[in-house]
């Protein structure tokens, strides 16, 4: 589905079994090392590591940080991502190069009023059925034997992630003191075409790149604060699930966005990302992946 990027300013705060044949319908939620990860609806799994107030404060402190040293913040143009595609299976999970393309066609389309621009550096595939059953318990053995390149190349891991969640990223922050753990790890079953019942457009992979890329999700520190640390999104209390039309819940001005890749709703309800959201990524790269 295309993108749309809506037109506000941006904030200036500091800041592995195969899948059941019938899989339940999922819910989207994220984790990241502080990692961000996508849930299904109607799952009850953890959040992986969703930063809390403190932890947030951290980071965009050193975020901040790391821009008032940067003599310019480069332009969206200069962000060409190489993705290395790590394709781990057992006796399901090989999925086909037809697949991989699919996926890399969404990211773009998702991403093209960003300026950023994926490109396939390679389709790596392995074969351990131990890894594609269970990839967060396995993961830094998985990325300590796979992860290839440098802080702009993303490593983008499919395997099966079981019933509840959908994918998990890494913050652009991490990459210096954990290199090899950085990257995205998704439903190998969310990748287009899957048998994810309203998740199986390919965007779980878009949701967790946005992490991966510096963004937090749209209810992040729900209506009070800086929430997600960018002003052009309007304040949301908990994530958004299906596509609900006209949901607010937060008294400040603005609908919740339940059309923003950084919420939880439907991937056919996910469509854009704002301004603001796009300048945060330009910035996040220059700080610390360019």
């Amino acid at each position: 589905m295309a993108a749309a990027f809506t037109a506000y300013a941006p904030a200036t705060a500091t800041a592995g079994l195969a899948a059941p044949s019938a899989p339940s319908t999922p819910s989207t939620k994220c984790a990241d090392q502080p990692a961000q990860a996508r849930v299904r609806a109607g799952a009850h799994a953890t959040e992986r590591n969703q930063p809390g107030t403190a932890k947030v404060a951290a980071m965009e402190k050193d975020f901040h940080d790391r821009l008032g040293k940067l003599k310019k913040v480069k332009t969206a143009a200069a962000m060409t991502v190489r993705v290395h595609f790590q394709v781990v299976y057992g006796s399901a999970g090989n999925v086909s190069d037809a697949t991989v393309q699919k996926q890399m066609d969404v990211l773009n389309d998702a991403y093209s009023g960003s300026g950023v621009t994926f490109t396939l550096a390679e389709t790596k595939r392995t074969q351990n059925a131990s890894w594609f059953s269970d990839p967060e318990g396995n993961e830094r053995q998985i990325k300590s034997s796979l992860h290839t390149g440098n802080a702009q190349d993303l490593n983008l891991y499919t395997a099966d992630l079981g019933s509840s969640l959908l994918g998990w990223a890494t913050f652009p922050s991490d990459y210096n003191s954990q290199p090899a753990m950085d990257g995205v790890v998704i439903h190998y079953q969310s990748l287009p075409g899957g048998s994810l019942g309203n998740y199986n457009e390919g965007d779980t992979a878009t949701h967790e790149v946005g992490h991966w890329m510096g963004l937090y999700h749209t209810f992040q520190g729900g209506c009070s604060g800086q929430g997600d640390q960018v002003s052009d999104t309007p304040a949301e209390q908990s994530p958004a699930s299906g596509c609900p039309t006209g949901r607010d819940t937060c008294s400040a001005p603005g609908a919740d966005p339940i059309h923003n890749f950084m919420d939880y709703s439907y991937d056919a309800c996910m469509n854009e990302f704002t301004t603001g959201q796009t300048s945060r990524m330009q910035s996040q790269w220059s700080a610390y992946r360019a």
